[in-house]
């Protein structure tokens, strides 16, 4: 499909069951290879991105069966070394499966060559190699320097007791050098260079690590130590949490269009920073009401404009821009410089499509500033081959003109049918 045309929406109303959450599943998948033992992982979210976490591991030696007519899998964990001592995966623009699969592959002692799509290679992974051939990992670059595609050779030398790494363009970085070091043995100290962006990704890492059996000491995200360990034991059975991401949108459109919409999956108890995005439609007007696994908002039109720091949860971010076309005054969103390495580069798309609808926006290297439409223009949204892009700019359809999303598709990434659950909720 080449676009998808979007009437206008007068009111969103209703319930969703979420999609299982992709940075939970592909790091529980990866865990669960890594350890000793059979899990059981249930309500793995189909998509693009778990599929190529899927289909790279099965090529490593992991045995994953999936259940019957389910979200289920048992993940045969290969005990912290992969049976396959040589391979060439594509990992498409997942930066969920890319950056772990570097670093558990650079220290497991084999020999793998990673690539993905043009985009993928423009994605910077330099701070995440240096860290790892300071542990003595072979890594070369096949293309530009610091970026995708990669050539890992045979190292991962257990070199030294301590490991600096940065943390400032991706916190997926900090992540999968934590979930690779329980590989290499003996105790090590893991320090932060920089301001650690994105902290509640980490803290979900540290959380999913401790479930199979490995516990890190945090020291106010500058520094992380790992005891010596035996290496990861299988957490026996785990649930995969709702997208909490993918929430934002169905938050919003109950916050904008009068609601109540409720998604299911998320909700207290959720290990996903994202969930604080609730936080901010209750800032912006919304009335907001959680449950352990639900979380529900309603609200009127307009809302109040935001200045806010979205460090803390750059993706939902993205939701909160479109939200500002429906307040009054200027919103701003602050310390998004983690846009501009994404999908697409964030801050110039979201720009240019804002504008198209009307809206006077303001980009400077880490922050926009969103005015709303004196008056709403009917736009054609092009999506840069970005799910995000498509799905939260559908919710342009409640500003009363009509809107057409081009590659509607490339929510596969994370979200199939998307847009199939957006129209249920339509009034």
């Amino acid at each position: 499909m080449d676009y998808l045309d979007l009437a206008p929406v007068a009111r969103m109303t209703g319930a969703v069951r979420l999609p299982g959450s992709k940075s939970i599943s592909n790091r529980t998948l990866l865990l669960a290879a890594l350890a000793r033992g059979t899990t059981e992982v249930a309500g793995l979210l189909d998509a693009e991105d778990v599929q190529l976490m899927l289909d790279a591991l099965r090529t490593l030696g992991v045995r994953v069966e999936q259940q019957q007519d389910s979200r289920v899998f048992l993940v045969h964990g290969a005990g912290g070394a992969f049976s396959v001592q040589r391979a060439r995966l594509f990992l498409g623009n997942a930066g969920t499966a890319f950056r772990p699969l570097t670093a558990a592959l650079a220290l497991s002692g084999g020999e793998y060559e990673l690539h993905g799509t043009a985009r993928m290679h423009e994605r910077p992974i330099g701070d995440l190699v240096d860290a790892l051939r300071s542990l003595g990992a072979g890594i070369r670059y096949l293309g530009a320097e610091g970026f995708p595609p990669l050539a890992i050779d045979r190292g991962g030398r257990a070199i030294g007791g301590k490991v600096s790494i940065g943390g400032e363009v991706s916190s997926q970085f900090v992540s999968a050098l934590l979930m690779a070091l329980p590989l290499r043995g003996g105790a090590i100290t893991v320090d932060v260079t920089g301001e650690l962006i994105s902290k509640p990704y980490v803290e979900m890492t540290l959380k999913l690590m401790e479930r199979f059996g490995v516990a890190v000491e945090r020291e106010n995200w500058r520094r992380f130590r790992l005891a010596e360990t035996g290496g990861y034991l299988s957490a026996g059975s785990i649930a995969v949490e709702g997208d909490a991401s993918s929430a934002s949108y169905f938050l919003a459109a109950g916050a904008i269009g009068g609601g109540p919409v409720r998604v299911e999956g998320v909700g207290r108890d959720s290990i996903q920073g994202d969930v604080g995005f609730a936080d901010t439609l209750a800032a912006m007007g919304a009335t907001v009401e959680r449950g352990t696994d639900w979380i529900e908002v309603r609200g009127a039109r307009p809302l109040r404009a935001i200045d806010a720091d979205f460090n803390r949860m750059p993706d939902a971010a993205m939701t909160a821009a479109i939200s500002a076309l429906f307040a009054i005054g200027t919103s701003t969103l602050r310390n998004i410089g983690s846009w501009r390495v994404k999908e697409t580069d964030r801050i110039a798309a979201m720009a240019a499509e804002l504008n198209k609808l009307g809206a006077e926006v303001r980009a400077g290297p880490d922050w926009l500033s969103v005015t709303p439409p004196a008056r709403w223009r009917s736009a054609t949204i092009e999506t840069y081959d970005d799910h995000r892009m498509a799905m939260c700019f559908s919710l342009a359809s409640l500003g009363g003109v009509p809107v057409r999303i081009n590659d509607p598709e490339c929510v596969r990434k994370t979200f199939p049918d998307y847009f199939a659950v957006f129209r249920s909720l339509a009034r």
